[in-house]
């Protein structure tokens, strides 16, 4: 494994016109992260400049260590929620050292080469959980949308809108109207501009007009009032063994959100350029990234898809966009970082609401309720879990619930087929017993595993004394498990006490290894194994 960037100087792919379109790129994404950065840290329960943090240390990490090309990391809508639970539970302290723990989680994951993994998380459940992080994110945002007077927003959904509903007369029409303006700039200044992010516009739009016009609204100033400007010194946090073992559920779910979002954003990039990621170093990379971030005081990071795809499309080509991007970030910081206190917080809601509108993927998700029942029923119960509970639960539940679904279909596709063929060959309806010395015949077309056994187990049951010669053809059966190696243990066991002569035919390959890896070729003989059924139907003529 070996960071992309490495990748590209030893192949000789980056030149002087490369570097120069990659800062440009990276120029113009450190613009659009900005607002989002600033927006994102104050949403998820810490100071504004702690989202920058993330920006800066994160995305540099990822950008120089990363599989990616073209990957833009950083805080993003998807940790909003768990990142403020986290701090309503356990603390800014324990939300650090859940972000560090995280890390070295992720590069244990990607030392393991766990980074292929992704892939088998069924499409449902990436849909039902994105776009329930999407709602769960513009929940986050109504009371600043709405101006509400609200001391402390529970951390849970329904608790959420408990608590707007109850304040809605504290509702402040100044900032809806600013917030309303906000929103209308960002829907139509790419008509005007494409180069320029309408958050950014919107941003200094509304500062302007609160501040000139001295407007009763909420700023970052008001509400916060000591906003550092300097990245701060890295801090070990103290670690024991209980706070550990209380801090590993928020752990873990940093880390699972973290790889997921990340791969899929390298996967997005990768369609975007027609290049190909390292999945394991991408791991490793967003691993150190979010020890550095929770060491410097920041908050959880990852790969952003939506600057991403910023970075593509403004000619990023190169891992050096991402750390021009956060270096950009830094200058930003030391310099304008005294000028956000005049921001309103209305405007930055309203950056997030679009956020949470476009990371939704709805067209998806309204598609996917035409997919079969099974898939529906994934989807809706991920996205209803994700909404009411937290993004780990609706993957554990989702992920079961794909599971046996899947093993189902495996299981139907899987069929016994019987037949009974008289001494001189004909066939006989199997229903027909009248001849002693018929030959029962079991084809098995497909899987054989423990989730059809029990088929197997009823089509046995027809096994008596009447019939002379058993033959299992196995030509379709290309796998076979131990509950199904038990089956057949019972099969020859039966046949036995009948007086049943057990043949086995078109054995293949991974079948034939645990059939006499377990003993069962020893058991039943080799005079008994033919190649094909023709072949141990002459044997018994």
């Amino acid at each position: 494994m070996k960071p992309k960037l490495l990748r590209m100087i030893d192949r000789k792919e980056i030149n002087k016109e490369r570097i120069l379109k990659d800062i440009i790129a990276g120029i113009i994404v450190a613009i659009i992260a900005l607002p989002l950065s600033v927006a994102l840290g104050i949403s998820s329960g810490v100071s504004p400049e702690k989202g920058l943090i993330t920006a800066i240390i994160a995305g540099f990490l990822i950008s120089f260590l990363g599989g990616s090309r073209v990957q833009i990391g950083g805080p993003t809508g998807a940790f909003v929620v768990i990142v403020y639970g986290i701090i309503q539970s356990y603390g800014i302290e324990g939300l650090i050292i859940s972000t560090i723990m995280a890390g070295i989680i992720l590069i244990v994951l990607g030392l393991l080469k766990f980074g292929s993994v992704i892939k088998f998380v069924p499409h449902p459940i990436t849909v039902g959980f994105t776009s329930g992080i999407a709602i769960t994110l513009l929940s986050t945002q109504v009371k600043d949308f709405l101006g509400l007077t609200i001391d402390k927003v529970p951390a849970e959904f329904i608790g959420k809108w408990e608590a707007y509903f109850a304040h809605m007369n504290t509702f402040n029409l100044t900032a809806f109207l600013v917030g309303l303006g906000s929103l209308l700039i960002m829907i139509y200044w790419p008509k005007v501009n494409k180069t320029i992010p309408g958050s950014l516009v919107a941003l200094i739009v509304a500062t302007l007009v609160v501040n000139i016009f001295n407007l009763p609204v909420e700023t970052i100033g008001s509400r916060f009032s000591d906003i550092s400007s300097a990245i701060p010194a890295p801090m070990l946090p103290k670690v024991g063994f209980q706070t550990i073992k209380s801090l590993i559920n928020p752990a873990l779910t940093i880390a699972i959100l973290a790889a997921i979002e990340s791969l899929l954003s390298a996967v997005v990039a990768d369609g975007m350029i027609g290049g190909k990621h390292d999945s394991n170093m991408e791991l490793i990379a967003q691993g150190v990234a979010n020890v550095a971030s929770g060491l410097f005081g920041g908050i959880p990071a990852t790969g952003a898809i939506a600057r991403t795809a910023a970075n593509v499309k403004n000619g990023g080509r190169s891992p050096i966009s991402g750390v021009v991007h956060a270096i950009t970030l830094l200058l930003i910081m030391m310099v304008f970082m005294p000028l956000a206190k005049m921001i309103p917080m209305t405007t930055l809601g309203t950056i997030l609401i679009l956020v949470s509108y476009n990371m939704g993927e709805w067209k998806t998700f309204y598609s996917l309720l035409k997919a079969p029942k099974s898939d529906v029923a994934i989807l809706l119960i991920t996205f209803i879990l994700t909404v009411v509970f937290d993004l780990v639960v609706a993957i554990e539940i989702g992920m079961v619930l794909a599971m046996f679904l899947f093993m189902k279909r495996i299981a139907d596709t899987t069929k016994i087929e019987t037949m009974v063929l008289c001494s001189q060959g004909e066939d006989e309806d199997i229903r027909d017993e009248s001849h002693k010395d018929n030959i029962l015949v079991y084809e098995i077309n497909g899987p054989f595993f423990f989730g059809i056994v029990h088929n197997f187990m009823d089509v046995m049951k027809e096994i008596n004394s009447s019939y002379e010669v058993l033959l299992l053809d196995m030509k379709n059966a290309n796998a076979i498990d131990s509950t199904a190696m038990e089956a057949l243990e019972t099969l020859y066991s039966r046949c036995k006490k009948h007086n049943i002569k057990l043949l086995l035919a078109n054995i293949q390959e991974q079948p034939h290894k645990v059939l006499k890896g377990m003993g069962f070729l020893e058991l039943v003989g080799e005079e008994a194994i033919f190649n094909d059924r023709e072949e141990a139907l002459k044997s018994v003529a």
